[in-house]
């Protein structure tokens, strides 16, 4: 009698072949934030905004305590899905249609749940372009994120016949009109003193670029901290034997931390953009490594007021992140219209700031 064929127990992940337009995954490992997680998210990123930093700050804001960096939220929502979605990544692509809702304060659990919603193989064959539709809630069901992302995801064999592409047209921005403000936050305990800035929403005007001026170098143990702190799995941030076969013969960075470092460096100009709203559209578009130097400048692009709100105000903001070059060359295009090579993200987003 011959023996029985073995059976792996392992999870490999799924390539491009295995995903399905209509596919949902309810993702494990349900995710417990606590203070602890809250201070490592500041040693990792050096983040000075008041509203995080604060129980006192956001008590007197009419919050009931300090919520946790949206970043962080954003972080763990991601890592979330990465068993299911990105585990065989080659790179994040983009994001769009990002939109924050209820804060998450230390003691709520997380959960995500995601959606395919569009697929394309690359003219290569060995690869394709997956985008995903993923809502994260607390324990009590309520939406913290809902947001799209797309990754390129390799397949397992290039020979394998894949459906037609359907790719999808995200909204090209988030309306103004439909932004979350949190229960209970008023402007009148707002502490601009406390803040570190003086200037409101008032001030700003489209059009008006703000040089971040500091630089952030990214170390090696800081970014794979950060992405076991994310539970973010994916082979081309872990596992450095494997990525010397990779056309660039190391580890990537993830994306997401250069957004956090970025968000950080901002505090620099935009001390008061206490709370990120939503994400109109966002995309890496150069590799980030362990050693690069990142600095960061932004533009306003506009001002909108809230609906029935004359204490809070909505800056759409782009936020531009270069590595080893300085934030004073507002990097972004060379002379033939190409993007430059320093820039490593390019991101636009709406971010709550306080009136006069």
């Amino acid at each position: 009698m011959s023996a029985p064929e073995p059976r792996s127990k392992s999870w490999a992940g799924n390539f491009f072949e295995d995903f399905r337009v209509g596919q949902e995954f309810a993702h494990a490992t349900p995710r417990t934030l606590t203070e602890g997680d809250a201070a490592l998210n500041i040693a990792l990123f050096g983040s000075r905004f008041a509203m995080n930093s604060s129980d006192a700050f956001a008590r007197a804001c009419g919050l009931p305590r300090a919520p946790l960096d949206d970043l962080l939220v954003f972080h763990i929502a991601i890592g979330k899905t990465v068993p299911d979605v990105s585990l065989n990544a080659v790179a994040n692509l983009g994001y769009a249609e990002f939109r924050w809702g209820v804060p998450v304060y230390p003691g709520d659990t997380l959960a995500s749940r995601s959606a395919v919603i569009g697929l394309r193989e690359n003219s290569a064959r060995d690869s394709g372009v997956v985008w995903v539709r993923t809502v994260s809630t607390n324990q009590r069901g309520e939406t913290v994120l809902d947001y799209v992302r797309w990754v390129m995801v390799r397949k397992r064999d290039p020979a394998t016949p894949v459906p037609a592409a359907v790719v999808p047209k995200p909204a090209a921005s988030v309306s103004a009109d439909s932004l979350v403000v949190p229960d209970g936050l008023r402007r009148a305990g707002y502490d601009f003193a406390a803040a570190g800035s003086p200037w409101s929403w008032d001030d700003y005007e489209p059009g008006e670029r703000i040089d971040h001026v500091d630089g952030l170098t990214l170390e090696e143990a800081e970014h794979m901290m950060a992405t076991r702190l994310y539970q973010n799995t994916a082979r081309v941030h872990f596992d450095a034997f494997a990525a010397r076969a990779s056309r660039f013969g190391k580890r990537l960075v993830y994306g997401g931390h250069v957004m956090s470092l970025a968000r950080a460096l901002s505090f620099n100009g935009l001390g008061n953009a206490f709370r990120l709203a939503a994400i109109n559209a966002g995309s890496h578009s150069a590799p980030t490594f362990g050693g690069d130097t990142i600095y960061a400048w932004s533009q306003v692009l506009e001002r909108a007021p809230l609906p029935g709100r004359s204490d809070f105000g909505a800056l759409r903001l782009r936020t531009v992140a270069t590595k080893d070059c300085p934030s004073a060359a507002f990097a972004e295009r060379q002379p033939d219209g190409a993007r430059h090579p320093a820039v490593v993200l390019d991101l636009d987003y709406w971010a709550l700031v306080p009136r006069r």
